[in-house]
């Protein structure tokens, strides 16, 4: 079943809600008498008529409650909202790992998650990132599907496990796209991030509200068959001299600079005709690449893999600095640019990659 419940939910307020609904029932409004033929087995088929003289009591008004809202009962209705709560407050990272590598852990300090209900705020020095998340703890270990909806990852969904022990929190994500974990554990290429982190305050956190989703634009068009079928999985000579990890260097994005500091959480791969780009755990880009070194500069076209820009296609500009690689990357759909300027406004990624020691 698919939950209905309203954004932070209660369980006080839930029970009260139930016995709300009983009382109504029993003085003879027709609408709450449905709600109890309409969700509680029961009473299906009964008129309101027949609901209220068939002598149906609290508990059954919190069954009826809890199937309306997608439970199967009002026990699990009950756990699942207690361990939403037993999840808010801030909590603090206390270790990062990527695809099987661990994070540097000085900026770690610098970064938070909020929690409030089911919604969320990820703040650190990068970037902050809002959204809504739903659990189900009656699958182990207990999963965990998140919606971002305002930042960097608007737009995309990550699919995990995680695992509460008093105030401490253990995360296993998926990068938008990506297979949920089956472990609290990451390997190379394994598209994953394991984050630990520990409660700093209990207290609800103020103004978490899951953000505001941008607003709408026109999607990107999808590639076509033909577009999509252009983009092959031969590795080029172009190609073969990318292949493997990279670190980065410089990022900008449409002007703004990301801290040298926090460059440290970031890495590509080359892996055949696909890269991958990550920050701070979150995948940035996943798409087949596609060069024409014929090109001068070098162009560089990406079909996107995962996440809201999926089935779309991006073009950009590499070129070659010494040992370094460098992308100027446009929005999906956007035009070829026609030089490695990055302003403010251009929708532009820039970014500067040296091979990883």
């Amino acid at each position: 079943m698919t939950k209905k419940l309203p954004a932070r939910p209660n369980l006080e307020h839930l029970r009260s809600q139930a016995k709300t609904l009983l009382a109504r029932m029993r003085e003879g409004d027709d609408a709450a008498a449905r709600t109890f033929s309409n969700h509680l087995p029961e009473a299906q088929s009964l008129t309101p008529t027949q609901v209220r003289a068939a002598g149906f009591r609290l508990a059954d008004a919190q069954a009826a409650l809890a199937h309306k809202n997608g439970f199967a009962a009002w026990p699990g209705l009950a756990r699942y909202v207690e361990r939403l709560r037993s999840l808010e407050g801030t909590w603090a990272f206390r270790s990062l790992e990527v695809d099987g590598e661990k994070m540097p852990t000085a900026a770690a300090g610098e970064s938070r998650l909020l929690i409030d209900g089911d919604r969320f705020r990820m703040e650190s020095p990068a970037a902050n990132y809002e959204g809504i998340f739903d659990i189900d703890i009656e699958r182990t270990p207990h999963t965990i599907d998140i919606d971002f909806v305002d930042g960097p990852e608007a737009g995309n969904r990550s699919e995990g496990i995680f695992e509460l022990e008093g105030d401490r929190l253990t995360i296993c994500l998926g990068f938008a796209g990506e297979s949920r974990p089956k472990a609290f554990t990451t390997t190379r290429g394994s598209g994953h991030a394991l984050e630990h982190l520990t409660r700093a305050d209990h207290a609800r956190p103020v103004d978490v509200d899951g953000g505001t989703p941008p607003p709408k634009e026109p999607a990107p068009a999808q590639a076509s068959v033909q577009e999509a079928a252009a983009f092959g999985d031969e590795v080029t000579p172009a190609l073969r001299t990318l292949q493997g990890e990279w670190v980065p260097t410089e990022l900008v994005t449409a002007g703004q600079a990301l801290k040298p500091d926090l460059l440290a959480y970031g890495s590509r791969t080359f892996t055949g005709a696909e890269t991958k780009v990550v920050f701070g755990g979150q995948a940035m880009v996943h798409a087949k690449v596609r060069i024409n070194e014929a090109a001068s500069p070098i162009e560089v076209d990406y079909l996107n893999l995962a996440g809201a820009k999926h089935g779309t296609i991006s073009l950009g500009l590499m070129k070659w600095q010494g040992e370094e690689i460098v992308f100027c990357m446009g929005a999906p759909g956007a035009p070829r640019a026609s030089d490695f300027t990055c302003a403010k406004g251009s929708g532009r990624t820039l970014t500067r990659w040296k091979r990883k020691a």
